[in-house]
């Protein structure tokens, strides 16, 4: 069932679970949040991010999306807060496994794709210094609002693609020491949030395709922009691992 968004005006003032998306790109915090949300089977509404709406912001304290409002509580923004809430309100299927040794590992392995010096969070510090500089990524406007939000540093520029390169290393090895156990997943034998954190940060690198993910040309093209030392980490094992985790578990095609 595709998403169900609704304007502001009635998200803001109707009860249950609305959640604020980035719209138009396969942005991967929200994609992963709606996700979550999607194999939980749990009921809510979306509204699409209007970063230049006062009240909007005031509602939710930020400028940036997802966040998830549930009734009159506190809005929970960021991936961590998000995946508890989900967690709270449907056990079916849990998304985090519940042995301790195992749960360290996925928490470990969804803050190496989702948190502040993560994947995503690195991937997109690079696509700004590109922007920056002239060779692919954000165009300058972009690149210069996102650079000054998230903490860009000129003088680090040419290390961001490094930090990138390691972790879809990381995340490669991880996969493939899981297949050689005969496993599909990256903890257990079983779907958790890290299968789908992975599967939408990999939209960051290569997005699905255009009947599957209607997204705009030049932000394809900007998304898809990198050097040759990303390009040679991004292993075929994590492509395949998305094409696996949205055939079998995920909403086809993405409503943005």
């Amino acid at each position: 069932m595709p998403v169900n968004y609704v304007d502001f005006e009635q998200a803001r003032t109707q009860q249950g679970l609305r959640m604020v998306v980035v719209p138009g790109i396969p942005s991967p915090w929200a994609e992963a949040a709606k996700g979550i949300l999607h194999v939980k089977n749990i009921p809510w509404a979306a509204v699409r991010l209007d970063q230049r709406n006062n009240d909007m912001a005031q509602w939710t304290g930020t400028r940036s999306g997802p966040v998830a409002m549930l009734n009159d509580d506190a809005p929970r923004m960021g991936w961590r807060e998000i995946l508890s809430l989900a967690e709270e309100l449907s056990n079916e299927p849990s998304l985090l496994p519940t042995e301790p040794k195992a749960l360290e590992q996925a928490l470990e392995l969804c803050q190496a794709i989702c948190g502040e010096k993560g994947l995503g969070w690195m991937r997109r510090l690079d696509s700004v210094h590109n922007g920056l500089n002239s060779t692919g990524g954000f165009i300058e406007p972009i690149a210069k609002y996102l650079g000054s939000k998230y903490g860009y540093e000129a003088e680090q520029g040419q290390h961001y693609a490094s930090h990138v390169t390691k972790l879809l290393n990381m995340l490669a090895q991880r996969l493939q020491e899981q297949r050689k156990k005969g496993e599909r997943f990256y903890v257990g034998s079983q779907l958790s949030a890290v299968d789908i954190y992975s599967a939408c940060f990999i939209a960051y690198f290569k997005p699905l395709p255009q009947e599957q993910c209607a997204m705009d040309k030049s932000m394809r093209v900007t998304f898809e922009n990198m050097d040759e030392s990303i390009a040679a980490a991004l292993d075929p094992i994590l492509i395949e691992h998305r094409d696996f985790i949205y055939g079998e578990f995920l909403e086809l095609p993405l409503t943005l």
